[in-house]
């Protein structure tokens, strides 16, 4: 926390900062703005600022004390911290960033424009620069994107006693330090000495005696899938990142596998509805509309598809009105199954408990319970329907259609995941408009389709 920002809080304003905030901003107090910045952690201030419209946040950006504000785009969600930097001024901008974190900085490099990025670079010293770049040539999603560069190292060969002395010379331990790196005289990671047992061990036995030498590990170029779920399962606070040659260059921490696993959650709730992971809720119009727009018109696609299979059934639901009526409840039903289904199963594949070898008894499962529910829910829609009509052959079209079109959002709803993921294309982005396609397209085909078989 800066020091700048203490954690204290004011009853009447931490009952509706936002409005509060907006209050005096229309009167353009700064005062009382800055007054109010002052009580706050830069968590907060980066919560207000996600909380307020495009004018407001400039201005209480303007009141924010400088040597706070890269503190506050840390903490910023990445879309609004860029929609940020584009509007400032640009050695406004510059000046904030070359003050934010190591791992933070490369972030903003890669999202806003060439020309601040490239500002923000030549802002920077040689050293800083070079360090940048160098984490710039790993992968977007490596674990030497978001390692840390600083730890406490020590050799197998010392006593505890000697590591003791060594650490009370130093001023701090870095943050997440639950251990020490013990390295040979190449830098090669040989374990880790946990702090738990250099409290509690005798002073005169070695590291080498009481370390964990099979402490996990992971290569400067694994994907963050393949470390993040170590933290959860061995409850840790870092990992070593080794290069291919087993030599230490970091550590990633615990900080980092809950940002992004949250970042995953978010980028899954709204790839469902077609935005990006880190959409700003005050964005200017025009962007936004243009994102949207392109999923609207994906939907549009299945829309039409949906329609011409209707289309082909033109006869008979002119025949038979009553099938209008009740047409949109075989789909609608099915595509709440077939969501339920689906999001169990990206779920699974996010937490990595789906695999070849229980995708079968997890597909008999979901038929399964698509039978039970599609049989229960098709004896009350078929009474409803004769109590309605006065048609049993009504009835019976859409019952038959309601359990067909239950099995085909089971199937969808667990094959279209499966099958997203195995191309690499993230199923939380386009499962759902596939799964909505098929539900509608089945239900519609098998009601309409029933319809014209008996009732004509």
């Amino acid at each position: 926390m800066n020091a700048s920002f203490a954690p204290q809080h004011i009853a009447e304003q931490q009952q509706e900062p936002i409005a509060f905030m907006m209050d005096l901003c229309a009167n353009e107090d700064n005062e009382a703005i800055h007054a109010f910045l002052s009580d706050q952690n830069e968590s907060e201030v980066a919560h207000l600022l996600e909380s307020l419209p495009p004018y407001e946040r400039n201005l209480v950006w303007e009141l924010i004390p400088e040597a706070c504000r890269a503190d506050v785009l840390e903490e910023l969600d990445d879309a609004v911290r860029n929609n940020l930097l584009e509007r400032l001024p640009k050695a406004s901008a510059v000046q904030a960033v070359g003050e934010m974190e190591e791992a933070e900085l490369v972030d903003v490099l890669e999202s806003v424009s060439d020309e601040l990025a490239g500002a923000i670079l030549r802002s920077l010293s040689a050293d800083e620069r070079a360090a940048v770049e160098q984490r710039l040539a790993y992968p977007e999603e490596s674990a030497g994107r978001y390692m840390e560069t600083d730890w406490v190292a020590i050799r197998a060969d010392v006593t505890l006693g000697v590591v003791a002395r060594y650490l009370k010379r130093l001023d701090q331990l870095p943050p997440y330090t639950d251990g020490l790196m013990v390295i040979d005289r190449e830098g090669r990671y040989q374990g880790k000495l946990f702090l738990s047992h250099l409290l509690t061990a005798s002073d005169d036995k070695l590291v080498a005696e009481v370390m964990q030498a099979d402490a996990d590990r992971v290569n400067v170029l694994d994907n963050s899938d393949d470390w993040v779920d170590l933290f959860e399962d061995h409850e840790t606070e870092s990992i070593a990142v080794v290069n291919d040659d087993g030599k230490l260059v970091g550590r990633v921490i615990i900080e980092e596998a809950i940002d992004l696993i949250r970042e995953k959650a978010n980028q899954q709730i709204m790839g469902m509805a077609g935005l990006n992971e880190g959409e700003d809720l005050f964005a200017s119009i025009l962007p936004s509309a243009q994102r949207r727009m392109i999923w609207l018109g994906i939907n549009l696609v299945t829309a039409f598809l949906a329609a011409w299979v209707i289309g082909l059934f033109e006869a008979t639901l002119q025949r038979v009105v009553a099938l209008a009526v009740l047409m949109p409840i075989v789909a609608s039903m099915g595509g709440i199954a077939g969501s339920q289904t689906l999001t169990l199963a990206i779920r699974g594949l996010a937490l990595g408990q789906i695999s070849s070898a229980n995708t079968r008894w997890l597909a008999v499962k979901e038929i399964a319970i698509a039978g039970i529910n599609g049989i229960v829910w098709a004896v009350v829609v078929s009474l409803i329907a004769f109590l309605w009509f006065q048609d049993i052959h009504i009835s019976l079209v859409l019952g038959i259609a309601m359990v067909l079109n239950q099995f085909a959002a089971a199937i969808a709803g667990l094959a279209v995941p499966l099958l997203l993921d195995k191309v690499g294309i993230d199923p939380a982005l386009s499962g759902s408009v596939i799964l909505t396609t098929v539900t509608d397209v089945v239900g519609f085909m098998s009601f309409l389709g029933l319809a014209t078989l008996i009732l004509l």
